[in-house]
Formats: structure tokens, C-alpha cells, sequence
């Protein structure tokens, strides 16, 4: 633990220290920037919505090529040994038809709260018989898509070594068992690369980083603070996070591909969105906000982002008659192409 706290501290003193002579390197870019979204059913039916219309209108009327799935192991195991591939089969087989890219995201610590997703079944394993039960999941997951031509990289977990968010539901991180699983994905699909996952705002990524191929990190702008009972702005600028990069490839001693690999597009509020009153939700993410978290994220110079709130722009959309979220997505993606 003291070894762990020092390494912290000298991440920090050299953040500080060297932080002006790395954002002396080069400010934003002219690149152009590459979007996705994130999607998945356990989204949709958080907003009681028809997994298949949205997916289907992401598609072919938004035009997205470029998917980040999630393999729940609740909804991909629901019982013990028997796998339903339904979903997950029709996204993938989509996706190919029309030439689109895909992230798929596999194990227990997954997008979406509460993050940990196990079946109900596994609650009375032990440890070890969980960790065996996960791993065999792992592997039915990673022989079915492994071959598909829409597969662009795995990613395993996500922001696995996150302090403190959602600890009631996960619990510490096993970074033994976390290398065992990376190694298992990477033998049992040795052509494509893992991602990885930290928090942009919170913590380091060195650690992470390591173990990568890729490196994906978040971007979130407005959050509600559980801790601080009240809506949070990080204070954070796009410097920050080319400076960030930059440290870690120091630190590290090695550089990677770096995308955002969730980046804030929906409102982060007190409770579930869908019981938020649409006033609310609309003053915490509106075309304004999107067009100003797009304007931030585009210069920290990561050209690769996936967008995180597609179900809810179609929420808002279908439900409550509100297309500009919509409208504006469609916009990206259509100049995207």
C-alpha cells in the first residue's frame, strides 16, 4: 500500500513539475475526429425503449459506423451454462452488412450502472468458482465474434482500477485475476488488440496503460456528486488531458492509441434519467452543452471518440418529442462519413 501511495505522489510532483514544459510540445490540432457511440440493450431498456428500432435508426437513419457493444454477462448467461447470443448476434451481424467497426466489451465490470453486471446464479460461488464461472463466459464470448469481419479490438473491463466509484457493487480490483483474462482474450484472439479504460478525471492511467494495446479514456464535463450531493463541473481543460498522455508515455516509456472511449453526450443526473423530470435532464445536457463537450473533447488532439447517450437522443426523440439532441448527432455523423 505505501509503494502504491509513492508511486501516486511522484505521478503528481511530475504532472506538476513537468506539466509546462509538456504543454509546451503543441497545443490542439486541425485533425479531424472520428465518432462512435456506445449502445447496448441494458441502455434501452433503462429508458423503455425497443432495443432493435434504436439500434436499427443508429443504423441506417444516423448513419454510425463505428459501434462500442457490451457483452453484460447477466444478459449473455443468464442461466448457468446457457448462453443467449440473440442480441449480441444481430448487432454483429448488422454491423457487417453494413461495414461497420466494432468495439465489443466483455467481463464483470462492464458500462452502465451499477458497472459489476453478474448473473444471479453466481452470487452463491466462491471467489474462485466466480472467477472460473467469468472466464468460461470470456471464452464463449470471444470464439463467437472472434472471426467477424465487423470486429475491431475487445475490450476488457472497464476502468477497472476506478477508486471508489461503484465499490459497493465491485468491490477491490483483482489485478491478478484482471491479467489473467486480458491474457486468455489475447490467446484465444491473438489478431486483435485489447482496450483498456480509466477515468480522465480521476486518478492516473500509467497503471492501466501498461497493460494495454489500446488506451480509452473518459470525458465527462457536469456530474451529480453523491459524495457532495450537488451537480460537479470538473475543472479540467483539454490540456489537461494532452498533458495527461503525454506523462503517462513518459512514465511508461511507451506510446499507444489513444481514443476517448466514452465521452459525455447525456445528463448525469441525481437518479435514473428516465425518472429526471425533462427539465432537468435538459438543463444538464442540450445541443448548447454537446456542442461545447464536442468543442472540448476535439482539442485534446484524441481522434478517435465514441459518443455515450445515443439511447437516451432517441429517447428524447420518441418520448418526449425533442429531436434536436437527434438532429444534431445526425449532423456529425453525416459530415463523419
Amino acid at each position: 500500500m505505501l509503494r502504491k501511495l509513492s508511486l501516486t505522489a511522484l505521478f503528481f510532483i511530475l504532472f506538476v513539475v513537468c506539466g509546462f514544459f509538456i504543454l509546451a510540445w503543441g497545443g490542439p490540432n486541425d485533425n479531424q475526429v472520428s465518432y462512435g457511440v456506445t449502445f447496448s440493450k441494458f441502455r434501452t431498456d433503462e429508458l423503455k425503449l425497443d432495443w432493435r428500432e434504436v439500434y436499427d435508426a443508429l443504423v441506417y437513419e444516423m448513419g454510425v459506423k463505428k459501434f462500442r457493444f457490451v457483452a453484460h454477462w447477466h444478459t449473455v448467461e443468464p442461466q448457468e451454462g446457457t448462453y443467449d447470443f440473440s442480441v449480441l448476434d444481430h448487432q454483429m451481424r448488422v454491423a457487417e452488412e453494413v461495414g461497420a467497426d466494432v468495439i465489443l466489451a466483455v467481463g464483470r465490470r462492464l458500462p452502465s450502472w451499477p458497472e459489476c453486471h453478474e448473473p444471479e446464479w453466481v452470487s452463491t460461488k466462491t471467489k474462485e468458482e466466480r472467477n472460473a464461472y467469468q472466464l468460461r463466459y470470456v471464452t464463449a464470448v470471444v470464439e463467437r465474434y472472434k472471426n467477424s469481419p465487423a470486429l475491431l479490438m475487445w475490450q476488457v473491463e472497464n476502468e477497472p482500477f476506478i477508486v471508489g466509484y461503484a465499490y459497493e457493487h465491485c468491490g477491490e480490483t483483482d489485478t491478478v485475476f484482471l491479467e489473467k483474462e486480458i491474457a486468455l482474450v489475447k490467446t484465444l484472439d491473438p489478431h486483435h488488440p485489447v482496450l483498456l479504460t480509466a477515468s480522465g478525471e480521476l486518478g492516473v492511467w500509467n497503471g492501466t496503460y501498461k497493460k494495454a494495446d489500446v488506451f480509452g479514456t473518459t470525458l465527462y464535463r457536469s456530474v451529480w456528486s453523491g459524495e457532495f450531493n450537488m451537480y460537479i463541473t470538473y475543472p479540467t481543460t483539454p490540456s489537461f488531458f494532452r498533458a495527461k498522455r503525454k506523462l503517462t508515455e513518459l512514465l511508461v516509456g511507451e506510446k499507444k492509441p489513444v481514443i476517448i472511449a466514452e465521452l459525455a453526450s447525456e445528463p448525469w443526473p441525481k437518479g435514473a434519467i428516465i425518472d429526471t423530470p425533462l427539465e432537468e435532464q435538459l438543463r444538464r445536457m442540450n445541443v448548447d452543452l454537446f456542442n461545447k463537450t464536442l468543442t472540448f473533447a476535439s482539442r485534446t488532439n484524441f481522434s478517435q471518440q465514441y459518443l455515450w447517450g445515443a439511447e437516451w437522443w432517441y429517447y428524447l426523440k420518441e418520448v418526449h418529442k425533442d429531436d434536436s439532441m437527434w438532429e444534431r448527432a445526425k449532423e456529425i455523423f453525416t459530415i463523419n462519413q
